[in-house]
């Protein structure tokens, strides 16, 4: 059996102590992404000498199992004087070298840094940890006596390089490394033994549940898709179990020794839930799996502002001196790391809960959270996916129709001008250095401001002195953040400076996915954006950090569509799931006498409707959701609704509001469950898209009806005419990728709320026109395929024949 471990994970984990200080490293996520860019130049710059990125391998044998301990070194540099050696990386460990040239080997080891390199006083211990490892391999490998090693630390925005050197005995290293070790074995034997019952487990492990018609298969692909190392896009309806359905093959591929970790990633917190639930059932079931439930800073933080620094948070100082102790605990008496678990241990070893939790998912067999986790150039788990090694991991995207707008928004970038003007009086009693390099880049966005009456796409040339400009800021910012600690305004120089390294982060990928343009707002703002058209490309090269990805949606049609946005390639699958529903429980009818047309907006056409809604809610008592377009449309309807058929004696509306607090949403749909086989018909009014229109499961009488009010199509603003722009550009339908498809999900989604278990029987209105259009036509799911079309005349009595066939 075989531990896997990479050299930073390994001293980063054994070696850490001390406290965690935010008030340092201001920028450490944007170092991580600038630090490739780093170590290129300078490996780029040395000679023939140099040999960049040597993959580096130690197997450290015990009596029960192999410790793999690998990376990839910076660099080594081999010049003449020394012992004798073969090429980097050769031969295998234990060979003989058969012939070679005396030469001196020195281990590179390269940080790119925002911080000032002349007031360092020495080394990293962990940078140096890192590469006495890379040392000590590859001495060994090559029956090295002497090695050297050298830190390079050159600074992100000056590019200045430091030096640090160290020489090291073979006997020196051999002993520092033996103790290293000795260290680790503890956590390594329980993985041993851990790894021996959970894939005894799984071996066992059947189906929690008798196979619903089409899941067998389902699961059979899923795990042919993870053998085959593709990706797999999923259009299941509601019901199919399409957790259960992908988290069981992953773990039974899993237990053959085919991947290292699942990583189960969604968009919405209940989905998270529903994720934790499953493993739990399959728990039950006689499965060993430890699996941790990432959650946000700001929710699991124990203080009153989430301010990581030792002198506020008592949970902060001396975090890193308990924390292994914290982990060995919740890793010895617990399988679920899950909220409760980690606020638990965190309270008692007295350790941050949040990093608590991040280093729970180094041991967790299965780790759920949101996108972000993956995805944001940010906050992506650098512990698992900076080291250039692709991992053998599973991914499970669930709700995969949100990574679109997600990816997008993870890769775009946007700042206003007058964000710097703010900072620029904020800080002008402060610093004075700051403050004209704001106006400097304010004098640059006027110049493109000048330039544009409603939205511009200025070229590189236009955008180059602004950058510049950006560029000399953001180190400006850099220093002065980590010279002025105490500043009264540091909180607002570093907000504002994370934005700025994002938006310099995301210059740098521009290329022909993306669309940069000015945009002059109704208030008079201007701002300057880096729009992520297609997120393809980005969202493809997080997925290849694993080894397979499994994308699924109730709402994933048409597949092709979301296939070619999520970074899908021609190798890759598709599948449509059936629906285990009994298609003569729901029934789907379809308006050709209203629409919500902007052009067709009047007092008879709000009456119609309303009077559709009216019609609908009269045939059977119980729980209806009307969505709508807008707010302001939903208020038109719902004043019309009020003014002409409400019987407040027999139904109750309740109205979503513009801004709701979890509280609000939260007893928004309580009264729906209240309102169950109750004595009154209970009326929501929604907007489609919002938040009650996805991810809410009213099962059985909790919801009988949805009636969607128009197709969903976002509103035509600059953002969404760039989208149909660019794809017409490119031979697509502008239109049906900006527009149609988006809007189309939408109705899927606020439709799939009302069947949700094989008990439920409901209806589905869609009250506009153009759903008769073929356009639309083609995009309804296979269980539409027996829709109705209907009339204001008609459809009372086409309703209440439906229920009287369930009544």
């Amino acid at each position: 059996m075989e531990i896997h471990i990479s050299v930073r994970n390994l001293v980063e984990f054994i070696l850490r102590s001390g406290n965690i200080d935010n008030r340092r490293a201001a920028g450490p996520e944007n170092a991580m992404q600038e630090g490739g860019r780093i170590h290129r130049m300078i490996q780029r710059s040395m000679g023939a000498d140099y040999h960049a990125e040597v993959f580096l391998r130690h197997i450290e044998k015990t009596p029960d199992y192999e410790i793999h301990i690998e990376g990839r070194a910076d660099g080594i540099i081999i010049s003449r004087g020394g012992d004798k050696i073969f090429p980097p990386g050769l031969p295998e460990n234990g060979a003989e070298p058969e012939s070679g040239d005396l030469v001196t080997v020195t281990i590179d080891e390269i940080k790119g840094t925002y911080r000032d390199i002349h007031k360092m006083k020495e080394a990293v211990p962990v940078h140096l940890a890192q590469a006495k490892c890379y040392a000590h391999i590859y001495g060994i490998q090559n029956g090295l006596k002497h090695i050297r090693v050298r830190l390079t630390y050159c600074n992100i925005d000056t590019e200045e390089i430091r030096y640090f050197h160290f020489a090291y005995e073979k006997g020196e290293l051999e002993k520092w490394f033996e103790e290293l070790m000795g260290q680790y074995r503890k956590w390594a034997d329980f993985q041993f033994a851990w790894q021996k019952e959970r894939q005894a487990s799984i071996k066992n492990l059947s189906f929690p549940f008798p196979y619903r018609k089409g899941q067998k298969e389902l699961a059979s692909y899923v795990y042919q898709t993870i053998y085959h190392k593709r990706k797999l896009f999923i259009e299941a309806p509601t019901g199919v179990g399409k957790t259960i359905s992908t988290l069981f093959p992953a773990v039974k591929a899993f237990g053959e020794g085919i991947g290292q970790k699942i990583f189960y990633l969604t968009a919405k917190t209940i989905t998270r839930t529903v994720a934790d639930d499953a493993i739990e059932l399959m728990r039950k079931k006689g499965l060993k799996f430890k699996s941790v439930v990432l959650t946000a800073k700001d929710k699991v933080c124990f203080m009153e502002e989430t301010d990581c620094n030792p002198e506020y948070c008592p949970y902060a100082k001396g975090h890193f001196d308990r924390i292994n102790d914290a982990i060995y605990d919740l890793l010895t008496c617990s399988d679920n790391f899950n909220r409760q678990a980690v606020e638990n241990c965190a309270r008692e070893h007295k350790v941050c809960p949040f990093e608590l939790c991040l280093d729970m998912s180094l041991f967790a067999d299965g780790v759920i959270g949101d996108y972000n986790y993956l995805f944001d150039p940010h906050v992506y788990l650098k512990r698992f996916f900076s080291e250039g090694v692709r991992g053998d991991y599973i991914f499970l995207i669930d709700e995969a129709h949100n990574l679109v707008d997600r990816g997008r928004e993870m890769y775009s970038a946007v700042l206003w001008k007058e964000d710097f003007l703010t900072l620029k009086k904020t800080v002008k009693e402060y610093e004075l250095k700051l403050y004209r390099q704001l106006e400097a880049c304010n004098r640059e966005l006027l110049t493109l401001k000048r330039q544009c009456e409603d939205y511009a796409y200025p070229d590189d040339e236009d955008m180059a002195p602004f950058i510049r400009a950006l560029t000399r800021l953001s180190a400006t910012m850099e220093d002065y953040l980590e010279d002025n600690e105490e500043s009264a305004v540091r909180e607002d120089v570093l907000a504002f400076y994370f934005e700025v390294s994002h938006f310099l982060l995301i210059n740098d990928k521009l290329d022909e996915n993306y669309v940069a343009y000015t945009e002059l707002a109704s208030d008079g703002g201007f701002c300057i954006r880096l729009f992520c058209v297609n997120p393809a490309k980005n969202l493809q090269e997080c997925m290849m950090r694993g080894r397979s990805t499994i994308l699924f949606s109730a709402t994933l049609l048409p597949i092709q569509y979301y296939k070619r946005l999520l970074g899908g390639e021609a190798q890759d699958y598709e599948v449509y799931a059936h629906s285990v529903f009994d298609p003569e429980k729901k029934r789907v009818f379809v308006a050709g006498d209203v629409t919500s047309r902007y052009t067709r907006r009047s007092d008879m056409e709000y009456y119609n409707i309303a009077a559709y809604i009216h019609e609908i809610a009269s045939q059977r008592q119980g729980n209806y959701i009307v969505f709508f377009p807008s707010h302001v449309f939903l208020k038109k309807i719902y004043d019309m609704y009020c003014s002409c058929f409400q019987d407040s004696d027999q139904v109750q509306c309740l109205l979503q509001e513009e801004r709701m607090d979890e509280k609000s949403r939260e007893d928004f749909l309580a009264r729906f469950a209240a309102a169950e086989d109750g004595e009154k018909t209970l009326l929501g009014f929604c907007v489609l898209g919002g938040i009650f229109s996805e991810g809410i499961d009213l099962k059985k009488d909790r919801l009988i009806g949805a009636i969607i009010v128009g197709t969903g199509l976002p509103q035509v603003c600059n953002e969404r005419e760039i989208l149909k722009g660019y794809f017409d550009a490119r031979g697509e339908s502008g239109f049906d990728y900006a527009y149609r498809y988006p809007g189309m999900n939408k109705v899927l989604q606020a439709a799939g709320r009302v069947i949700r278990t094989v008990d439920d029987v409901g209806i589905i209105v869609l009250l506009d026109e153009r759903f008769l259009n073929n356009s639309y036509l083609r995009l309804f799911p296979r269980e539409w395929e027996e829709y109705e079309r209907t009339s204001l005349g008609q459809i009372g009595r086409r309703v209440e024949r439906f229920w009287n066939e369930w009544l």
